[in-house]
């Protein structure tokens, strides 16, 4: 047997199999991209996911620094590890980006979300829906006789589970901010 041919049982490839082992594992990421606060940027950014086909869960862009014209976009996307790197690499590549920082594998984060949520009833359904809020420290901003407006912070998975508890109490309207997050500790992302 030669040394190209692939040993019965082996888990090894021919010398001539140089491709690596992709993950097929799709990952969620929450990517930190410091860019220059002029016209066009946040498109060329969106347009490099667009253009190739990679979706965005989550989008917040404003700007940080006034006197130096610099925007934070946090952006969540999902993709396999390899599809994340390439939008690192991609991002970085345009010129009005200063800096990509991958939140997710850079250490431990904060992410925090805010979400305004409208819940029509009356009755138990109502008293049921103001406890609940209360539970979760959601705020009521805003009151009528038949409906109320919640406002709550927190995580994204908080909003999620806040949100499915109102949902058979009467939610008909909910808007979200999507997600803001920093870097813990000495070690943050800048901006």
């Amino acid at each position: 047997m030669s040394a190209l041919q692939i040993k019965k049982g082996s888990t090894s490839h021919s010398a001539y199999n140089l491709r690596p082992n992709f993950s097929d594992v799709q990952e969620q990421h929450t990517l930190a991209v410091l860019v220059e606060n002029e016209p066009g940027v946040l498109a060329r950014v969106i347009g490099l996911f667009s253009g190739r086909g990679y979706n965005i869960e989550s989008l917040t862009v404003a700007e940080v620094d006034h006197t130096g014209k610099l925007s934070r976009i946090t952006i969540v996307t999902t993709g396999t590890p390899q599809v994340i790197e390439q939008i690192k690499a991609q991002l970085g590549r345009i010129v009005s980006v200063r800096d990509v920082h991958d939140l997710t594998v850079e250490g431990r984060s904060i992410e925090r979300e805010l979400a305004m949520l409208k819940v029509q009833g009356t009755g138990e359904k109502r008293v049921e829906a103001l406890r609940i809020g209360e539970i979760f420290r959601a705020n009521v901003v805003d009151s009528t006789l038949g409906s109320f407006v919640f406002e709550i912070t927190g995580a994204p998975e908080k909003i999620d589970a806040f949100a499915d508890l109102m949902r058979p109490l009467g939610l008909v309207e909910i808007a979200r901010t999507g997600v803001a997050a920093l870097s813990r500790g000495e070690l943050a992302a800048q901006g």
